[in-house]
């Protein structure tokens, strides 16, 4: 059983920033021999990919909507990757998905990725 806790969501001001965790566990899950994908689904809307980190975390990808404002990272010792989110607009509003693929990098379709946290809600308004 693995299990991906998202954390750090809430409310925020346009231009203003957020961070994003996610812990990974699972007795039989290596964190550091996966890829690592952060997601988002807005009301009405499919889910759509926002990054991903290879599994030593010296690669990324990021769709034109976010890069240059998110960054993805990871901590392997911690288990944990982060989403740090800056310059946020009202169209970043969503519910923030971690997930875990099963191989060392993973593209940007949901396909590519095993496990999936229950989410957390991001809401970008004055």
């Amino acid at each position: 059983q693995v299990q991906l806790v998202e954390s750090g969501g809430g409310l925020v001001q346009p231009g203003g920033s957020l961070r994003l965790s996610c812990v990974v566990s699972g007795r039989t899950f290596t964190f550091s021999n996966h890829a690592m994908g952060w997601f988002r689904q807005a009301p009405g809307n499919e889910r759509e990919f926002v990054a991903t980190i290879d599994r030593s975390g010296f690669s990324t990808d990021y769709p034109d909507s976010v890069k240059g404002r998110f960054t993805i990272s990871r901590d392997n010792a911690k288990n944990t990757v982060y989403l740090q989110m800056n310059s946020l607009k009202s169209e970043d509003t969503a519910v923030y998905y971690c997930a875990a693929a099963d191989s060392a990098w993973a593209g940007p379709g949901t396909y590519n990725y095993d496990f999936w946290g229950q989410g957390a809600q991001v809401t970008v308004s004055s």
